[in-house]
């Protein structure tokens, strides 16, 4: 938890244990001296309060998500307002602590406006506010915190709404109800907003409870101010409208977490898993997705009993909309490489039925070969994928290949045949931009000098399995702890050519 001491939420934490301590150590002067005994009940208010405090900003310390960051700062507010209550308590009616008191009734005061703002804030984000009233809300609640902080600190110079007597003692001034304005403005605003919301009952009757319960004590007790028990309501109220609302958004994410689950077993099943066991050939894939659902894929399958395709893809985007694209752009080009044609011809036909039918306007690079197994001709058009690397002298390098626009990104876009001769050993190592694109703390790339040396440091006679897990090693040993940002799929092939039964021995040599 202490990982990053300058984190701010270890600040927050140190506050309001520290606040509870000195509350509660501080109470005891209420049973000893006289003149504080009848502020016991306020004293035990504000040691419960703080000490609630702490408690509720361990538990939602390690917490993400909407307005959670403004719940914590919410709830070091309250804190301090038990804290300062507790002094107010102390200092009044001692005439020579009235300036204390002053300065006590005075950030009690600016610390209720700050908790009226950031009440707003929370409920602006996780009930999201929407439509003209919420974009209005939004300038004047602003506009009302800055007049009304103004007008509190004006008491600095003479009193307007508030005054310390001489005794100590607190008074309000003739036009004291001008304190009001700026949270009767925000609980009505954000009372009307919180009901034109689409959001359940209970998330409602939460967020409501925290305007109206505080109000009908502070009327209810009078309207007297600095009564410990209107900062206990205003806790309590703040506990129930969190658990609520932050019972609700669990629930929701627990479902779209399954949804994604599904989504990614339903896209994890739609890759071939099974490898061809041939001795023309060795052939080995993997896709590792950077969220849930990835937007990479690849495939392969048989045209016909002498021609292999084989397909790697990068669709732009991530997660659900990516893994939609992803799974479309694999049956086209499934469906139209069966029909026929040379790859450059296929990935024409599969960009002008994707561009037709691109709402969202997504695209993806696309390397298609299709290898004739009897002859080693391997023949590959590419949209904008990344260069293969070839091995067919012992060692991998780059092969710049004739590039075309990614499929989807313009309708007449034009791709081009490249021809390639696979002698027996020789090996294609095709990948998409997760693998040079890994990123290290330091934001250094893997690159594609690395993946090459990353190949070429794989042991000879290794499978193409083997091939795989070496590079995935390097990756890994590079970026170290930082996270995946991107997919990460390769595809090994291997190739051996026509072999007797005297030759399937040597395939592995």
């Amino acid at each position: 938890m202490i990982k990053k001491l300058k984190d701010i939420r270890i600040y927050g934490l140190i506050f309001t244990i520290a606040s509870a301590i000195f509350v509660i150590g501080f109470s005891t002067a209420f049973f000893s001296e006289e003149r504080l005994m009848p502020y016991q009940w306020g004293a035990g208010i504000n040691s419960m309060g703080a000490l609630i405090c702490a408690a509720l900003f361990y538990g939602c310390m390690r917490q993400e998500g909407d307005g959670i960051r403004t719940l914590r700062i919410l709830t070091v507010l309250v804190c301090s307002c038990f804290v300062v209550n507790e002094m107010i308590c102390y200092t009044v009616l001692v005439p020579e602590l009235r300036t204390l008191c002053f300065v006590f009734c005075l950030l009690s005061k600016l610390i209720d406006l700050a908790m009226i703002m950031l009440f707003y804030l929370y409920v602006r984000v996780t009930l999201g506010f929407e439509g003209k009233l919420a974009k209005f809300t939004d300038i004047l609640i602003p506009i009302l915190l800055i007049v009304q902080t103004l007008v509190m600190l004006g008491n600095i110079i003479t009193p307007v709404t508030f005054y310390i007597d001489a005794a100590g003692m607190y008074y309000d001034t003739s036009i004291s109800l001008i304190e009001e304005v700026f949270l009767v403005a925000a609980s009505v605003l954000t009372t009307v907003l919180i009901f034109m919301s689409h959001n359940p009952f209970n998330q409602k009757a939460a967020a409501l409870m925290f305007i109206f319960l505080p109000i009908i004590e502070y009327i209810m007790l009078g309207a007297n101010f600095g009564e410990a028990s209107q900062y206990g309501i205003v806790l309590m109220s703040l506990i129930v409208m969190y658990c609520v609302i932050s019972n609700v958004k669990s629930r929701k994410l627990a479902a779209t977490e399954t949804e994604l689950n599904m989504a990614t077993e339903i896209q994890t099943g739609s890759l071939p898993t099974v490898f061809p066991d041939r001795p023309e050939f060795d052939l080995y894939a993997s896709m590792d997705p950077a969220k849930e659902v990835g937007g990479d894929f690849y495939d392969f399958f048989s045209i016909d009993d002498d021609h292999l395709a084989i397909v790697i893809a990068d669709v732009s985007g991530k997660g659900v909309p990516a893994a939609l694209f992803m799974m479309s752009s694999k049956i086209y080009i499934n469906d139209h490489a069966t029909i026929g044609g040379s790859p450059a011809e296929i990935l024409t036909r599969v960009n002008k039925l994707v561009c037709a039918n691109n709402k969202a306007h997504m695209f993806v690079t696309v390397w298609l070969g299709i290898l004739e197994i009897s002859t080693g001709k391997l023949t590959s058009a590419s949209a904008g994928h990344e260069y293969p690397m070839i091995n067919t002298s012992g060692k991998y390098e780059m092969l710049k290949d004739k590039h075309g626009l990614a499929i989807g990104a313009m309708e007449f876009a034009k791709y081009k045949n490249t021809e390639i001769q696979l002698k027996k050993g020789d090996s294609i190592f095709v990948y998409t931009d997760g693998v040079a694109e890994a990123t290290d703390a330091n934001n250094e790339l893997f690159g594609t000098e690395r993946t090459v040396d990353a190949l070429n440091a794989v042991p000879k006679g290794a499978s193409q399995k083997e091939v795989l897990a070496g590079v995935r090693a390097a990756v890994d040993a590079f970026v170290k702890e930082a996270p995946q940002f991107d997919d990460l799929t390769m595809v090994g092939l291997k190739y051996y050519g026509p072999q007797d039964n005297t030759e399937t021995e040597e395939q592995t040599e």
